[in-house]
């Protein structure tokens, strides 16, 4: 929870204002407690917004939505104001993380926790529906896990079917890969959508995998149409539960089931009490996010206390009629950890255990700047570039003599794997004095952290994880400094075809690489007449597992390609690197920049030369960077490695944005750093750096690399871009 800004007001609606929850585009989610001790979520959105065409009758109407469930697996609604000039609606807050952060970070659900899930879930959608009501966007991130059970959340786009006048048709509202199919169609959302993306989320809390895959969003859409649902040995386990997600996920809305049937099916009792029914890690985060409630924030004042004179915030801070910190958590059903007295304690006291709760003295406040990478594991090299290239960025800075603060850096490393990913976040997060982070550095990590950072408003700036979706995980504090990886495949067209004359081009996908590379191809397929109108393409796959290169090459050669991409793995790579070479062939060959390394050039030997890659890094040795890379062999004694300048330049970015909003020396806040970060551009030295509305970066600028004399040689912006 951030604290307030000096203009945030102190009071809405009756709810004293204790911090804020988070901040988007349209508004605000403070921290509220009203005079009576109950906490509250309280959404303010911003009166710009406000005055839209027909916005206060879609608010009205939401509020009044979400008023009408009553549900002890739905998230009450407390009050609401449609008509004030920012207007507001509240609910009741739940100390606790949500199903997709859950199963990030701690893995999936046991299968009976998955069943009880499904029926409290059911039980909720089956009260709506019961109203004529439809949710929209069933999905994990809106689904609550608290002291007394699961929660659903988010009525912001539930719609009731009445209301026609105020819903488009041909509008995919809601999540990919939770959709139903007749949503991912555009058609309006009905009851037996709601059902569908329940069975969804069960098979997704169940595996960890969403049932229609990943990839890019129109990717995830056609397969909910077209393909059947995977579940994997973990749901096919309980052929009960197998067959009513079949049944759920039917393709036809009047073969599902409905909600009232879904929870009829599961004939477990519905979650009682506690949290016996969740994993002792899951249990743990609850019992830490209530806990927390013991160290809620003082009353702060703020520009609206002090028009008023401070009375109300003296009389809340001093104890006066506001309830204590201990009383408001004994009457948010967190009584238990009152007693307990912190996270450990309280985990203790959740299973019937004892033990001494801890505390820590606060220090003063410091910047900082934190490093979330692969420092031990697969990726450690690319890792150690980034904490290296942001480690020079902030000695840099440091070195000013008239700089208005001074920073450090703080590092939490993830092994590269996904499972610990969010525990290395979570690090970050807990530590106030980090402003913003650098990484992750592979893509299996960022779907696991992403809703932490989320939470906490904390910007997270990748160079290197460059992936086209996250799966259901929540980016609203996420930004991708480098290009995504699918972009190459036109790079690579103007490349091969405008720069150096392919007109036939052979685009072969190894299917043993990631799923990035054979979106790189299909990119490639569609944009290769914008390279030349005549140039056309002939495209091969070597299905995952298949000892097919020689066949294909062969085939591909046959149909007279005169240029060469391959998308795959480093050995798949060097494979056909080698099979071209003795084939005779001498066009471009380019390959997918993920197989570029020593594993390439060792196993290619001599066929590797002349090899290119279109990358989204520059060279270390581009000669715009000669000054960092000086400074790097002085400090480390070597040269500096791929992705270094693009982590000094995303750290001086964000120290840029820093020093701008630190006024008279005021730290900024992390919502404060957030908000600033994608406004205007930074010049930095590997390209200028400027977001589009999903925080990305624009221009898709790649570099070209070439094998020259068994050594991988930076050669400068590609074909049709620039480097800033």
């Amino acid at each position: 929870m951030e604290r307030l800004h000096p203009a945030d007001p102190s009071r809405i609606g009756g709810h004293r204002l204790l911090g804020r929850l988070g901040a988007g585009g349209m508004g605000v989610v403070y921290l509220g407690r009203t005079d009576d001790g109950a906490l509250a979520a309280v959404k303010v959105i911003r009166a710009e917004y406000a005055d839209e065409d027909d916005f206060r009758a879609r608010f009205r109407r939401e509020a009044a939505i979400a008023a009408r469930v009553d549900s002890p697996w739905a998230v009450r609604v407390t009050g609401a104001d449609p008509d004030a000039a920012e207007p507001w609606l509240a609910t009741a807050f739940v100390p606790g993380p949500s199903l997709a952060e859950a199963v990030a970070a701690h893995g999936p659900l046991p299968l009976r926790a998955v069943r009880l899930l499904g029926k409290a879930l059911a039980g909720a959608l089956g009260v709506m529906h019961g109203q004529g009501l439809v949710h929209r966007d069933v999905k994990p991130a809106n689904v609550l896990l608290g002291m007394d059970g699961p929660r659903l959340i988010d009525f912001g786009i539930a719609r009731g079917g009445e209301h026609t006048a105020l819903t488009s048709t041909d509008v995919v509202i809601g999540t990919p890969g939770f959709l139903s199919p007749e949503q991912a169609r555009g058609l309006p959302a009905e009851p037996a959508g709601d059902v569908f993306s329940l069975g969804c989320l069960l098979a997704y809390a169940a595996t960890g995998r969403l049932p229609f895959g990943t990839g890019a969003a129109e990717a995830v859409l056609y397969r909910t149409v077209h393909d059947e649902p995977e579940f994997g040995p973990e749901v096919l386990a309980d052929p009960e539960l197998a067959a009513l997600l079949r049944r759920a996920l039917a393709k036809h809305p009047g073969e599902r089931p409905t909600a009232r049937e879904v929870d009829g099916a599961l004939t477990e009792d519905a979650p009682g009490p506690g949290t016996g029914w969740l994993p002792d890690p899951v249990v743990a985060v609850i019992a830490e996010r209530a806990a927390a409630l013991l160290a809620l924030p003082g009353i702060e004042e703020t520009v609206a206390d002090a028009a008023a004179g401070g009375s109300e915030a003296g009389t809340a801070a001093a104890g006066g009629r506001g309830p204590t910190r201990r009383r408001l958590l004994a009457l948010g059903a967190a009584g238990a950890l009152a007693a307990a007295g912190g996270g450990a304690a309280a985990w203790l006291s959740l299973r019937g255990g004892t033990g001494a709760g801890s505390s820590g003295a606060a220090g003063g406040r410091r910047w900082l700047l934190g490093v979330h990478a692969d420092l031990s594991g697969p990726y450690r090299a690319a890792g150690l570039a980034q904490e290296r290239g942001v480690r020079l960025a902030v000695a840099d800075f440091n070195s000013r003599a008239r700089r208005p603060f001074t920073l450090g850096v703080v590092t939490a490393d993830d092994g590269g794997a996904a499972d610990r990913s969010a525990a290395a976040a979570a690090g970050l997060v807990g530590n106030r004095d980090v402003l913003a982070v650098v990484g992750p550095t592979a893509n299996a990590s960022v779907m696991p952290c992403l809703e932490p950072y989320g939470e906490a408003a904390l910007p997270l700036l990748t160079v290197s994880a460059l992936g086209t979706v996250f799966g259901v995980a929540d980016r609203r504090s996420f930004f991708q400094n480098s290009a995504r990886s699918l972009g190459q495949g036109s790079a690579v067209g103007l490349q091969l075809v405008r720069g150096q004359g392919a007109r036939r081009l052979g685009l072969l996908c190894d299917r043993d690489g990631d799923s990035e590379g054979w979106q790189a191809v299909l990119l490639l397929s569609r944009t290769l007449g914008s390279a030349d109108p005549a140039a056309t393409a002939y495209a091969r796959v070597v299905p995952r597992g298949a000892q097919a290169l020689p066949q294909v090459v062969a085939d591909m050669l046959a149909h007279g390609v005169d240029g060469f991409f391959y998308t795959g793995t480093p050995a798949g790579a060097a494979k056909t690197a080698g099979l071209l070479a003795e084939a005779g062939f001498r066009g471009p060959r380019a390959a997918d920049y993920g197989t570029a390394g020593p594993e390439f050039l060792a196993q290619a030997g001599a066929a590797a030369e002349g090899w290119q890659f279109l990358t989204p890094y520059t060279g270390p040795e581009a000669p715009r960077a000669a000054q960092l890379a000086k400074a790097h062999r002085d400090a480390y004694g070597e040269a500096p490695g791929i992705w270094t300048v693009e982590a000094y330049d995303t750290a001086a970015q964000v120290i840029d944005r820093l020093a701008a909003a630190a006024r008279d020396g005021a730290r900024p806040t992390r919502a404060e750093l957030l908000a600033a970060l994608p406004v205007g551009t930074y010049q930095g030295l590997a390209k200028e750096y400027a977001y589009d509305a999903q925080r990305q970066v624009k221009g898709n600028i790649h570099f070209l690399h070439r094998v020259e004399g068994g050594r991988i040689r930076f050669v400068g912006p590609a074909v049709g871009e620039s480097a800033g």
